[in-house]
């Protein structure tokens, strides 16, 4: 995205660049977590401080997002969400994480997704906006299935057997947008 990404607010939620001050014990906890990255091939890795920073440098000098989700009433930390551009193709690929277990269901990461999501495709291209949101997830994460089909996203298809979950062959179903 050619613009950086402004602080976004909702009634809930906040969303911001990720800075290296965000590489905090709790968000290597929640990367760490099986039951939170229990959907995500995270699940496979042990992270560590060094390794989230890493992470956030491969961002650096990108038309890419890394995105920190923070509770709109105290700044609290929650989750992370990734924007990965196509310029070729002016499509995104995004991706959520509420790693804060006791925020599950409550709305918020709808509501980061919908900001997000409505921020990407409301711009002009030019201005860093894009032609087509996409994501996926696993046929079994039945919670981001239900944020994908409410934020507006269309089942475009199904990698059938794909990966395995708890010695499961899983479906990956993908979703789009267009602005």
């Amino acid at each position: 995205m050619s613009a950086r990404l402004p602080e976004l607010r909702g009634e809930k939620v906040v969303l911001r660049p990720f800075a290296p001050e965000d590489i905090t014990t709790d968000y290597v906890g929640w990367l760490n977590d099986r039951h939170v990255t229990r959907f995500s091939n995270q699940r496979f890795r042990e992270h560590s401080f060094d390794s989230c920073r890493a992470y956030l440098a491969s961002f650096e000098g990108t038309p890419n997002l890394f995105v920190s989700v923070r509770l709109a009433s105290n700044g609290q930390a929650i989750g992370t969400m990734s924007a990965y551009r196509n310029l070729h193709h002016n499509t995104c690929d995004v991706g959520i994480m509420i790693g804060a277990r006791e925020y599950w269901s409550g709305g918020y990461g709808q509501e980061s997704w919908n900001l997000l999501l409505d921020w990407l495709l409301a711009r002009e291209p030019d201005g860093g906006g894009v032609r087509k949101v996409t994501a996926g997830t696993l046929a079994c994460n039945g919670g981001m299935v239900k944020l994908m089909e409410r934020s507006g996203m269309t089942r475009e298809g199904v990698r059938v057997a794909q990966e395995i979950v708890e010695g499961e062959p899983q479906d990956i179903v993908l979703y789009g947008r267009f602005a």
